[in-house]
């Protein structure tokens, strides 16, 4: 992701997460992170063939540990795979990060998001309470040891 992709980001977070959906200075503030020698930072874009995004995510790496901050698709491609696809950029970028753990957090009532989750070997370890605001909505909390030997999409199609 690079700047010019946040104003087609902020579309397709605002569609997708009407109640909760970041803000152009959070993205920025991301990105101020993920070039360069020092980076923390791991963001990426997918677009269809006509150029139109369709799908975002990004990675925190700090220490040992990575978080993913965002993964979204547009719901015109629920279904496709998109979502595993963006999800295993993620976790090769936590492999080269040298983190041996992966955490995220998950609306409790995104059970499809959830299941993508389960799939890849994330495991549920708690809640926040009240997380996504300002619905008061419960976050699951899941957790992936050893990314690096995760069951990404390339593994899967291959086994």
């Amino acid at each position: 992701m690079r700047w010019w992709d946040i104003d087609p980001v902020l579309e397709l977070e605002h569609e997708l997460f009407p109640d909760d959906a970041w803000s152009a200075g959070m993205f920025w503030s991301e990105l101020a992170h993920a070039r360069g020698p020092h980076a923390t930072r791991r963001y990426l874009v997918a677009e269809d063939g006509s150029g139109r995004l369709v799908g975002y995510a990004g990675l925190a790496a700090a220490g040992d540990l990575a978080d993913v901050q965002t993964i979204a698709a547009a719901r015109d491609q629920w279904g496709t795979g998109l979502g595993a696809r963006l999800l295993t950029e993620l976790l090769r970028a936590a492999t080269a990060f040298e983190c041996a753990e992966v955490l995220l957090e998950v609306r409790v009532d995104n059970t499809r998001a959830q299941k993508l989750y389960e799939r890849f070997g994330f495991e549920p370890i708690g809640f926040r309470r009240g997380y996504y605001q300002p619905g008061n909505v419960d976050a699951l909390v899941m957790r992936l040891t050893d990314p690096a030997q995760a069951r990404t999409e390339s593994s899967e199609s291959n086994g």
